[in-house]
């Protein structure tokens, strides 16, 4: 797992350089051909959004369980239905081009990694990986095999999130002091389980070994991991951290160009072998940048019913945080910025009214400039885009995403390293990332990467 940090850095390098567009299915006039692995609830909803590129063609689709098709055969009928994604994409060979992965998080970098292996484009739901290690090889493998990359946290190409990430980097509030970010769900918030539940017959329909995957064998249990509350469980899914950080950490690593974290420290409550912390708060400290002050900045983030300090935000008499969001404290004010939900500057005195999201769509909409003194006016928006359709631009046309692996791999190893002092409870780690190591807690290094069960592992990128 130790990488050279001269190996490293030449590496992560390549990600930025362009390539050609890959030799795809047919011809160049051809439209994208895509497989699906993961055909419903958010797999469905993925399909639908990267299907609706005119250009995007959907040739197959695979998942565990054989109840979970109608949505897909609905929308797409007669199309090849699989089990195994290894299996689909043996069947596909040549005839594919690409791949959209929506599956719970252990399986991520395995049906991820083994198609870029096959030189497939690459659409792969956050958090990117289930652990710090499995990033680190999913970047670098976009890197070295040149396919077009993007996660799914699709409000990176909103126009909230982009309009927050331009007043940040025009200076509307000055450089930047900290970050505070919070979301009100609990890690074991699902089951509100610390233990295995007791095991019943698999349904009908359902490949529970081809479920578990990567993961430790166990029996199946209704309603406590497929199909979505598997997101609990330290085996499966990430807690609240992975679902959520690679959405609102999002714009605060692209607005203030954040790299690799120098050290993270969590307060956690609830840990335990099974499923994550109820409520924990994690401070990283990254290096400086040319939107901060100082040589480092700090990010908090708060979940689980925790909250920043509500006036380190400015807020006017009555108005309360956002329910989910970020108050990035600046040199000469605050911006608040929702989730999801257009920035808010204050104080109020000194930058103006803020509009109401809809208020401001309205005027978007009507054209029509308000001469109110307005915090966030027309002329700071920032329109949005399809996050789904600017990766089915980028694998016909060969340019890079914003949202590729080398930036999508950075944002979730950071949400991962989150996850790892979130079992060391008021540890300071500091984080040696080119050799992938904590200096000063080498016990904790353990929690890097996991124990893949027999059949299920891989190769690290390059090996």
């Amino acid at each position: 797992m130790t990488l050279s940090r001269r190996h490293f850095l030449a590496t992560a390098a390549v990600a930025t350089l362009g390539f050609p567009a890959l030799v795809r299915a047919r011809n160049l006039n051809s439209q994208l051909q895509i497989a699906a692995v993961g055909a419903d609830a958010k797999g469905f909803d993925d399909i639908k959004e990267i299907g609706s590129h005119p250009k995007a063609k959907y040739v197959a689709f695979c998942d565990i369980d054989a109840n979970r098709f109608a949505h897909a055969e609905a929308k797409y009928p007669g199309l090849p239905r699989f089990a195994d994604f290894r299996e689909m994409y043996a069947k596909l060979g040549d005839s594919f081009d690409a791949v959209s992965v929506s599956t719970p998080d252990h399986m991520h970098a395995l049906a991820t990694i083994t198609a870029m292996r096959l030189k497939k484009h690459t659409y792969c739901q956050k958090p990117l990986t289930h652990t710090v290690w499995e990033a680190r090889q999913l970047r670098l493998e976009a890197a070295r095999t040149g396919v077009r990359t993007q996660m799914g946290n699709q409000i990176h190409s909103a126009a909230e999130y982009r309009t927050g990430v331009k007043l940040i980097q025009s200076g509307r509030i000055g450089k930047i002091l900290a970050v505070h970010t919070w979301h009100p769900n609990m890690g074991n918030g699902f089951t509100k389980r610390t233990t295995v539940p007791a095991s019943a017959p698999v349904p009908a329909g359902v490949n529970w070994d081809l479920w578990l995957g990567v993961a430790p064998a166990r029996d199946y249990a209704p309603a406590v991991y497929h199909p979505f509350t598997w997101r609990d469980w330290v085996d499966f899914g990430s807690g609240t951290m992975g679902d959520f950080g690679c959405h609102l950490l999002d714009p605060v690593f692209t607005a203030l160009k954040l790299g690799e974290a120098l050290s993270v420290k969590a307060d956690s409550v609830g840990a335990n072998e099974q499923t994550w912390c109820a409520k924990q708060t994690i401070e990283w400290v990254f290096p400086g940048t040319e939107y901060t002050v100082g040589k480092t900045i700090s990010v908090t983030w708060y979940d689980g019913g925790r909250l920043p300090d509500a006036t380190l935000a400015l807020l006017p008499p009555g108005k309360k945080l956002a329910g989910s969001g970020s108050i990035f404290i600046g040199e000469l004010g605050v911006m608040m910025l929702p989730h999801v939900g257009m920035p808010q500057l204050f104080p109020e005195e000194k930058f103006g009214k803020n509009l109401n999201p809809g208020e401001l769509a309205r005027r978007a909409r009507d054209k029509n400039p308000t001469t109110d003194k307005v915090a966030v006016s027309l002329a700071d928006r920032v329109e949005g885009s399809s996050h789904y359709h600017a990766w089915v631009d980028a694998a016909l046309n060969g340019h890079e995403t914003t949202d590729n692996f080398a930036y999508a791999g950075p944002l979730t190893e950071a949400v991962q390293l989150g996850n790892v002092a979130s079992r060391f409870s008021g540890v300071k780690l500091e984080w040696d990332a080119a050799n992938m190591k904590f200096p000063t807690k080498p016990e904790a290094e353990a929690l890097l990467t996991k124990t893949y069960r027999k059949g299920w592992e891989f190769k690290p990128s390059g090996a």
